[in-house]
């Protein structure tokens, strides 16, 4: 195991810490340390992240029950949609998508390049839309009726999301639950936990018969990534839901930067 290889182990356990406290943003970190630190290529990681992140999140969703801050019906509406969009994306956009998206002069944007760039334009829209609305009064008291036409549509555009590059789309259910469902930022993490499970786990279904799966590395960064679930929940619980959505943005701004850099190789 070489030092990039020990750093990647490590981050898999961040990973969890980031899913726990944030109810989402594991893929942020997951795919950029399958790509630039055990070199895969983007397709394999995009799927690596789905069962990664699935699977954390159904351990987190299970510590949540006992915490009942689960609001199921909402789940709900936001995942049928979502489940029918990401296994689609995955058995049919992905697989035909061409390896050269675009030229520009002599510079190519390769499928793998715009995969991750569209990944981070995603991460950056989500951030400052979430910044922008970090001092929205969210209680359940004060707020109106939620969205529900809206939060299907959404969940359609999340599905999409995470067949494409991966994400569980932590970093959109999470703003959407809170402006559009009225739930607190902590059952918004919360709820966001069942989601994602079944969006992520659905989407690395559906790349089965397309991809040979490494099962024992992704187990062992799997099994991390649910050692820092344990740490980032107990974390969440003492944590302000104001700083905790704001630092949520900050982070999602930074990896999307990040991102950017080493796809550009700047």
């Amino acid at each position: 195991m070489n030092f990039l290889e020990m750093i990647g182990f490590f981050g898999a356990f961040l990973t969890g810490i980031i899913m726990g406290l944030f109810g989402g943003g594991g893929s942020i970190l997951a795919v950029p340390i399958f790509v630039y630190l055990f070199q895969l290529n983007p397709i394999i990681a995009t799927s690596y992240s789905m069962f990664v992140v699935g699977f954390s999140a159904a351990i987190g969703t299970l510590i949540n029950i006992r915490k009942q801050l689960i609001e199921y019906k909402t789940a709900f509406i936001f995942t049928l949609p979502a489940l029918v969009s990401v296994f689609l994306t995955r058995r049919i956009i992905i697989p035909n998508l061409p390896d050269i998206v675009t030229t520009i002069g002599s510079f190519v944007i390769t499928k793998e390049m715009a995969l991750m760039l569209f990944f981070s334009l995603m991460i950056i829209l989500s951030s400052t839309f979430m910044m922008h609305n970090s001092k929205i009064e969210t209680s359940s008291k004060t707020i109106s009726k939620r969205n529900d036409r809206l939060l299907l549509l959404i969940g359609l555009g999340v599905g999409l999301l995470t067949g494409l590059v991966g994400a569980g789309g932590g970093f959109i259910i999470v703003p959407a639950l809170v402006l559009f469902a009225k739930l607190s930022i902590k059952q918004a993490v919360a709820t966001s936990l069942i989601i994602i499970t079944c969006n992520s786990l659905i989407g690395f279904t559906a790349d089965l018969v397309l991809l040979q799966i490494d099962w024992r590395f992704v187990s062992f960064f799997a099994a991390l990534s649910v050692l820092g679930i344990f740490v980032g929940t107990h974390l969440s619980s003492l944590v302000q839901e104001s700083i905790l959505k704001t630092n949520f943005a900050r982070f999602m701004m930074v990896m999307a930067v990040v991102i950017i850099f080493k796809e550009f190789n700047f």
